[in-house]
């Protein structure tokens, strides 16, 4: 157990330095386009550890998550073309907008399991997939180009890329630290305990579903901060951010990395947009190589990647 602990805490520390190595890697190296890359698997690694805070640990598979990517870069464009720029109102904004989407949908969906709660998540985020196509003065489907990026009054400028990165980089690492209290507290203690036998902590004291909510909101509102940290980045918000398919892409980000670990989704969302960008340089077919190499993972590591790196393999 101690070598595993030792060997998962050395993979982790590993990515994190060469992540926070990027910026120096790409200037020296003058490949300037790995730094936005990377800046995009950042921002998104924060999205799949805010899904996988309530899918991992708390056994709640939403197809909806990216709704909330959407919303957040949403808040912060429709707030920029109104000529509010101050990020000190764009980000709380996206932030609460996020959250009070993810209470109506917990709401309703965290009266149900397994599949219809899947059905229901994903219902809602094609509703406000379509409401964001019915937006013409905001791009409908088209989307709407954002020209100036959110103002911090001189404390941090967003423009500067490199800025942005380790910003983008010190968010992520927040987040993490923030599930990793959430989820070994008595109030994470609960969330795990649901996910087992509802039934069973409901005889002991604790309801549920309020715990459930609570957890849903709070991965709701941290995957809204990183749609505004992803509107920041492209410069660009559109309906296709929020389609259900992105939500696949974070789920698989979390499954491939490691669900349940904590630092899982990072490492999938660093290995699978790697492969992504690797292959598709190489073949327009480049699914057909990721899909069997995320199969294997699945039936031999039973921890993702993160898992099958300090040696739990499936029986």
């Amino acid at each position: 157990m101690s070598r595993r602990f030792n060997t998962l805490n050395l993979l982790i520390a590993g990515v994190i330095a060469a992540l926070a190595l990027i910026p120096v890697y790409s200037a020296l190296s003058g490949y300037s386009f790995l730094l936005s890359l990377f800046t995009r698997i950042v921002i998104l690694a924060m999205a799949a550890v805010t899904l996988n805070l309530i899918m991992g640990f708390g056994g709640m598979v939403s197809f909806g998550h990216a709704a909330y990517l959407g919303i957040g870069g949403y808040a912060v464009g429709i707030l920029a073309k109104e000529g509010f720029n101050s990020g000190f109102l764009q980000w709380p904004v996206a932030v609460a907008a996020s959250a009070l989407f993810a209470l109506a949908i917990g709401a309703l969906s965290l009266r149900t399991r397994g599949v219809y709660f899947i059905m229901i998540t994903l219902a809602f985020t094609q509703m406000i997939y379509y409401v964001a196509i019915g937006l013409d003065r905001y791009g409908g489907d088209d989307g709407m180009t954002i020209y100036r990026r959110s103002q911090f009054g001189g404390l941090i400028n967003l423009s500067n890329r490199t800025v942005f990165y380790y910003l983008c980089l010190v968010l992520l690492l927040g987040t993490v630290y923030l599930v990793y209290r959430i989820v070994n507290s008595r109030f994470g203690l609960v969330i795990q305990g649901s996910r087992s036998n509802d039934r069973r902590m409901r005889a002991i004291g604790f309801p549920p579903y309020r715990y459930k909510l609570v957890c849903f909101v709070i991965g709701g509102a941290l995957c809204g901060l990183a749609g505004a940290l992803l509107a920041n980045h492209t410069d660009f918000i559109s309906p296709a951010l929020m389609h259900w398919t992105r939500s696949g892409d974070l789920l698989v980000m979390s499954v491939l990395g490691g669900m349940g670990n904590v630092f899982g989704p990072v490492i999938g969302a660093v290995a699978l947009l790697m492969l992504e960008e690797t292959l598709s340089g190489v073949t327009e077919y480049w699914q057909i190589i990721i899909g069997p190499l995320f199969l294997l993972v699945v039936l031999f590591a039973r921890g993702g990647i993160a898992g099958m790196l300090v040696g739990e393999h499936r029986g």
